[in-house]
């Protein structure tokens, strides 16, 4: 009696959505007339649309850099914070308050950077003599995508960093000084004392970037490009807005999401499965 509130939440917030989500997915609704079942042409429609599988692309290119990115970059900051003792705090707060912006207020402040006429790359680009390096970063198909990925590694780096940061304070100091004495350099000291025991923090920040990468990766992409140029920076979830908002296919941009969530769930599972075997019990 006492879980019963709860649970009715639950349903009714949860699990109700999701199930009339898969209803959905099976039906041709506009959002204004009933809805016609058509089984699984949604899915099957999918499977055949170039501007879809693009989107696919584009969000898998999109995960796999800022999760391998994040994590690298976060690693290494924190390996450097965790041995400057006296600016300890100064610079795991500076690294950290990207974190803090709003993604709307990032994302128009990076567009200004990346503006072709008063930006500030293309400034800096200039004044070290490498003018024919400059580009309209976020109009160009070869370079949209990387330049919204840059921003999305930028705002989240500092959590991931923050994470093993409280990783590498955990390792006994008695530990590392052992290894040292017995001859081990820093990058022995890395590979066989402080990676492996810092691999459930790995585990925990991949497994909360790769999350953030394929189904937050929404908002930025919107407010930086709108899925432009071309679909070059069309992901998922921004292909599915509009599907729904601006095609009135909110049957299809249904099915979309739920071809999303089957896809994350079996990466996720998979990652799961290598990141517990061999021992590793997280």
């Amino acid at each position: 009696m006492l879980l019963l509130p709860a649970l009715i939440l639950l349903g009714l917030f949860s699990l109700a959505p999701i199930v009339y989500g898969a209803y959905l997915s099976l039906h041709r609704w506009d959002g204004f007339n009933p809805p016609v079942f058509i089984g699984g042409a949604n899915y099957i429609k999918l499977l055949s649309d170039q501007i879809a599988r693009e989107a696919l692309s584009n969000t898998a290119i999109f995960a796999a850099g800022v999760v391998v990115a994040k994590n690298v970059l976060a690693l290494a900051m924190a390996l450097a914070i965790n041995h400057a003792l006296r600016a300890h705090v100064f610079f795991r707060t500076a690294m950290f308050l990207p974190v803090t912006f709003s993604i709307v207020v990032t994302g128009i402040l990076w567009t200004w950077f990346y503006s072709p006429v008063f930006g500030l790359f293309n400034e800096l680009l200039r004044g070290i003599g490498l003018a024919d390096w400059t580009r309209s970063w976020l109009s160009d198909d070869g370079t949209a995508l990387f330049s919204v990925m840059v921003v999305d590694i930028w705002k989240w780096t500092g959590l991931h960093m923050v994470i093993y940061l409280a990783g590498l304070q955990t390792i006994p100091e008695e530990v590392l000084a052992a290894a040292k004495i017995d001859g081990a350099g820093f990058w022995r000291i890395l590979w066989k004392i402080i990676l492996p025991l810092l691999a459930p923090i790995t585990f925990i920040n991949v497994l909360m970037a790769m999350s953030g990468a394929f189904v937050r990766s929404f908002d930025l992409v919107q407010v930086m490009t709108s899925g432009g140029p071309n679909h070059a920076t069309e992901v998922v979830l921004t292909l599915m807005v509009t599907e729904a908002f601006a095609f009135g296919n909110l049957g299809y941009a249904t099915a979309m999401g739920y071809a999303l969530a089957l896809i994350v769930t079996i990466i996720s599972a998979v990652y799961l499965w290598y990141a517990r075997g061999g021992g590793n019990k997280y």
